[in-house]
Order: C-alpha cells, then sequence, then structure tokens
C-alpha cells in the first residue's frame, strides 16, 4: 500500500535535538538534571500525573507548571529559583533542522498530505510556529496542548487521522519522531513509522519508504 500522509513530529526532528535546549536551560539555571528530575517526580506524587505532562494535555499553564516546579526546587537549591526564561533560553538553544524541512516540502511537493503532531506548550505556539514555514509545508496540526491529550496515547493518533479526512487510514501514515516510544504507539495503530535518530540515518529511511509509491 502507498503512503498518502506524513505525520511529522515537530522538535527533534525538525529541529536540533530537545536534550540540547534542556541543557541550556540547566547550565543557565545552575540546576543539575537529577534536581530537576526529583523535582518534578515529587510534584506528581502529590498531583497524582506528571507535571510536564499535565502541561502538554494543556490542563496545566505554563506560570502555573514554574511556579510548582520552583517551589519543590528549594529543598534542593536552598532558594527558590526564577524560571520565568524558560521559553526564552529553550528557543535561544533550538534550531531548524533544514534538510529535514527539505524533506517535508518534497513530500508535500509529491502530492501527500501532510499533518504535524506535536506535544507542546500551548503558550509556546507563536515561539514554534516563527520558526518554521508551517502553514507552507503543513495542512493540518495537532498539538497537544491544544486537544487535551498527548503522544504516546493512542487518541491523538488517531484524531490526527480522523482530521486527515478523504479515506485516509493508518496504514496510509508513514509517521516520523524522534521519541521511540511515541514510533511502537504510531506502530501499534497500524502506521509505517521511521524512528528519527539523525538526518544520516532517517532521511534516508523516509524516502525509501516514499519511493515505494
Amino acid at each position: 500500500m502507498a503512503v498518502k500522509a506524513v505525520i511529522s513530529d515537530f522538535g527533534g526532528v525538525l529541529t536540533t535535538p530537545l536534550l540540547g535546549s534542556f541543557m541550556a536551560f540547566q547550565d543557565e539555571m545552575g540546576i543539575e538534571s537529577d534536581a530537576l528530575g526529583r523535582a518534578m517526580q515529587r510534584i506528581a506524587e502529590k498531583e497524582g500525573e506528571h507535571p510536564l505532562f499535565e502541561l502538554e494535555r494543556g490542563r496545566m499553564s505554563e506560570a502555573d507548571f514554574l511556579a510548582a516546579l520552583s517551589r519543590e526546587l528549594e529543598p534542593e537549591l536552598g532558594h527558590e529559583p526564577q524560571l520565568h526564561r524558560f521559553s526564552e533560553i529553550y528557543f535561544d538553544a533550538l534550531e531548524v533542522n533544514e534538510p529535514m524541512i527539505g524533506v517535508m516540502r518534497d513530500a508535500k511537493a509529491r502530492g501527500l498530505r501532510m499533518a504535524l503532531l506535536t506535544n507542546n506548550i500551548r503558550e509556546w505556539e507563536p515561539l514554534w510556529r516563527a520558526m518554521l514555514p508551517v502553514d507552507e509545508i503543513f495542512e493540518l496540526v495537532v498539538d497537544s496542548a491544544f486537544v487535551g491529550m498527548r503522544k504516546p496515547e493512542p487518541e491523538i493518533y488517531e484524531l490526527t487521522v480522523e482530521r486527515l479526512e478523504d479515506g485516509i487510514g493508518p496504514a496510509d501514515c508513514l509517521f516520523v519522531d524522534d521519541v521511540e516510544i511515541n514510533v511502537e504507539a504510531a506502530e501499534r495503530l497500524g502506521m509505517r513509522t521511521v524512528h528519527f535518530q539523525s538526518n544520516e540515518q532517517a532521511i534516508p529511511e523516509i524516502e525509501a519508504a516514499l519511493d515505494r509509491n
């Protein structure tokens, strides 16, 4: 069966790896990743859900997330850090992955349906959209923060396919993501997938999948 639609992740596929942005934030704030992890785990234990997941589902505002994280970091650091520059530092360290943008443009030029499926933060939409030619390439954007669900929950993949319409089903889609559990979830639904790890690995795999059309 030919690929009829490409569904791409945003961060870490169409941009440089997200780890670099998180490391920039940690370096500038002087906060170790282990301390951040412990603080978020304590919030999860108190609230019953991981705060980052709730942020990405749009059930928690960025301001509330940062305030809760700051409070939980106080015992680790001996002071309550000011985290309001999180998004600024994060996006300053993030760059566009131009070769992958070229791949997506080429896929659109072949007449394929194009969708962007991202776990993201509601307040960040103007920032990440300004980085990329989103509307030029993608006819559909499904942002976790606006639909109340996130990858790897199967419902967000099903919603994306449903919104593509025109008889598109999971088996018609090629899904590209840098997070393995997100790729595995797409595979379970019957999508073809490419687990993005580098341009050198992923671009030939994407082109091979599309060349079978």
